[in-house]
């Protein structure tokens, strides 16, 4: 009998009652209070302590678990790194676990880093993750829920063969890491990435397997490219080119290209390239390449992210760490350090060149205090400001339309701006133009002596307009001593056809907004002091000389979710 089956036969199918825990919010509003000023609301971390990336994002019989590197013993990057665990039943309020993998045996004892979720036949789930071995070498390791009847998947158990992976010849002991979800091709084998590098050429060696236990490397990796260095936290899935429903990782026909993600440790970004892939020939052809200036999923603070195959709602769900900006000392005082973004549904633009990311509906649950322009323009003249009340200004989720009249008024582009990122530095939104910057101003003390900008401003380059949108947090902030560094990014649209959209989440550190309908992602951490909690003010802007009139808008506080809030949690064995 093959090892699979003998494996395989150990598992009983096993039908399960769950009793669930409440899902309903918090009685306070505000997540934050004075002691704890940057917590957050509607956003994933754990209690306390320290979290970074995402890891084995899943659906599993009527429950999403997320699992996610800890260091349960402090707010600082440990020297060995556990797997944190949570459940969901909405992806908005989060039930905390026990650790699930932690560091204990010889292939792993130096840390539990980075992996992913595949649901086996049988219907049985399987985590690969990368333990760092005893002799200090990243290594490929394989675990299963110890008890299948139990709906939260409490507990799970190493497989006693491990590593079913071992460090490749000639690559150095601490460049290979972090399995993907696994794929399976016709021809009934599954297959993996692990990222690597080998003199700063970043590799995504390929693995193949008939039984998901024993793993043999491909005789060619399937994409290398020079000088980007090592690559971490692979993501490789199809998406579909007439849909914007998700689909799943095995799914492989002429409806589909394939994205492959890869993290680029050296700029702690991650960057996407949409393409051809072939099994068959193991083949995967990009349509744009891996470049510095290529595609990424967020122009701001977004790594290590992660997705995963929603069967309940048919789509694709993306998730990423978002680190601090302060500093360590600041980490230990608070005693934590680490968000993730909030769930993002992704499917692939009509045009096929990019993503289009949104956040997932379920926020809508947490709506509430609702304010709208649906019928009512604001007109915005030049250097102007336009509050938008009745919302809780720190707990937010608005979206915002610009229609702009005198596009021939725009400016010419310098030809010497190519990075999106410094023209945003250096044109930053107390800079006047013509047509921009407008925006958002969150985050706003009263006095604006504090504020995060969300902008656009639009050029005029060899006969097409340009749209750049900037994240300015150069005044987010009277402290000294953290990270205020401004990003932006180009936005694909045509403004003469299109309005300017925004969609901006604000949960008093962190601020993920949404240009041109999610073309364009930019996620900042912030760290005011003035504009805190009910301090907190919101402000359409524009501080161009040309008017603009806000065509629609629509605003929500946010409440509270229940996020890791210890509670009781049980189930029946049938």
């Amino acid at each position: 009998m093959r090892r699979s089956a003998i494996f395989f036969a150990i598992f009983l199918v096993l039908h399960f009652d769950h009793v669930r825990s409440s899902s309903s919010t918090s009685e306070s509003r505000l997540a934050s209070s004075s002691e704890q000023p940057y917590r957050t609301a509607f956003h994933f971390q754990p209690p306390q302590n320290w979290m970074n990336d995402p890891n084995g994002p899943m659906y599993y019989n009527g429950v999403y678990h997320m699992f996610y590197q800890q260091n349960p013993f402090g707010p600082l990057f440990s020297n060995q790194m556990y797997w944190g665990h949570s459940i969901s039943y909405d992806l908005i309020n989060w039930i905390p676990l026990d650790l699930a993998i932690s560091p204990t045996e010889p292939f792993d004892i130096n840390s539990c880093w980075s992996g992913s979720a595949t649901i086996l036949p049988g219907n049985i789930p399987a985590m690969l993750y990368t333990g760092i071995d005893s002799e200090n070498r990243q290594v490929q390791n394989l675990a299963f829920p110890k008890n299948l009847s139990d709906p939260y998947l409490q507990e799970w158990v190493k497989y006693t063969g491990n590593p079913v992976i071992n460090l490749p010849e000639g690559i150095q002991h601490d460049d290979f890491r972090d399995p993907t979800t696994a794929w399976l091709a016709d021809d009934g084998k599954w297959r993996i990435l692990v990222g690597s590098q080998k003199d700063k050429t970043g590799i995504a060696f390929l693995y193949q397997s008939d039984d998901f236990i024993t793993w043999s490397k491909y005789d060619s990796p399937l994409l290398t490219v020079p000088g980007t260095g090592i690559w971490e936290c692979p993501d490789f899935f199809p998406v579909w080119v007439d849909s914007t429903k998700g689909v799943d990782t095995s799914v492989m026909n002429s409806r589909v290209k394939h994205v492959l993600k890869v993290g680029l440790f050296d700029y702690a970004t991650d960057y996407y390239m949409i393409g051809n892939y072939s099994p068959a020939k193991e083949n995967y052809v990009p349509q744009n390449e891996l470049t510095l200036n290529t595609l990424r999923y967020d122009y701001g603070k977004y790594y290590a992210s992660k997705s995963f195959f929603d069967p309940v709602k048919d789509r694709r769900i993306l998730m990423a760490w978002v680190n601090e900006s302060d500093s360590e000392a600041d980490d230990i005082a608070k005693g934590w350090s680490g968000l993730h973004s909030f769930p993002r549904s992704v499917w692939l633009d009509q045009n096929q060149k990019q993503l289009i990311q949104w956040p997932i509906d379920e926020i809508e649950m947490l709506h509430e205090d609702e304010v709208s322009y649906q019928n009512t323009k604001v007109v915005l003249e030049g250097g102007s400001l336009h509050e938008i009340l009745g919302i809780t200004a720190s707990q937010a989720d608005v979206k915002i339309s610009f229609e702009l009249a005198n596009l021939e008024e725009a400016e010419e582009m310098d030809p010497s701006w190519v990075d999106p990122q410094l023209i945003c530095s250096e044109q930053d939104a107390s800079k006047k133009g013509k047509i921009g910057p407008i925006g958002l101003l969150a985050l706003a003390s009263n006095d604006l002596s504090e504020q995060t900008a969300i902008f656009f401003r639009v050029y005029q380059k060899k006969g097409r307009f340009v749209v750049l949108m900037c994240s300015d947090q150069s005044r987010s902030s009277m402290r000294n001593g953290i990270d205020k560094t401004s990003y932006g990014a180009f936005v694909d649209i045509d403004p003469q056809e299109d309005e300017i959209s925004l969609r901006t989440l604000i949960d008093h550190s962190i601020v993920e907004s949404f240009g041109g309908g999610g073309k364009t992602c930019i996620t900042a951490r912030v760290y005011p002091t003035l504009a805190i909690g009910e301090e907190a003010h919101l402000f359409a802007f524009n501080n161009g000389t040309e008017t603009v009139v806000i065509s629609e808008l629509n605003a929500w506080s946010v409440r509270k979710a229940r996020i890791n809030v210890e509670e009781t949690i049980s189930y029946a064995e049938k």
